[in-house]
């Protein structure tokens, strides 16, 4: 298990970004097997709707907090380079152009966790809302069954 970050820690090259499909820890594309390795932070939750787009998840972000529920996944530091590694296999492209978009969301963290900060702004990958029509919601929010 990844060791859980000192939140007091001084990283100021590190970005945050949260993971909630096949980037979860244990998953397809698990962003522990990625280099360079990221810092565990910890859980977390977004307001949206997730989607089953068939091998992987897709969510759209309900900014009002009116129509989505809680999507459940993990947050991590990672480097400059490994979130442009991260911008490619999630198919960010100039324009919106492509299946995701990088977005900065508020995350609430899980509160059992140390840490005392209860919420983080990190980066995520919001996928296009024309994907999702006919699409499945994943009602739990949560794509690791």
């Amino acid at each position: 298990m990844p060791q859980l970050e000192d939140l007091s820690t001084p990283t100021a090259s590190l970005q945050l970004v949260f993971v909630y499909g096949t980037l979860r820890r244990g998953e397809q594309r698990d962003i522990n097997c990625l280099f360079p390795a990221p810092i565990w932070v910890g859980r977390g939750c977004v307001t949206g709707t997730l989607y089953d787009l068939g091998d992987y998840p897709g969510l759209v972000l309900d900014a009002c907090g009116a129509t989505g529920g809680e999507v459940m996944g993990e947050v991590y530091r990672v480097t400059a380079e490994l979130a442009h590694l991260l911008d490619e296999i999630e198919e960010v492209w100039p324009q919106n152009s492509g299946e995701y978009t990088r977005k900065h969301v508020t995350v609430a963290m899980d509160k059992s966790l140390p840490g005392g900060k209860q919420q983080l702004v990190c980066l995520m990958y919001e996928v296009n809302p024309l994907r999702t029509h006919g699409k499945t919601v994943i009602a739990s929010g949560n794509w690791v069954r």
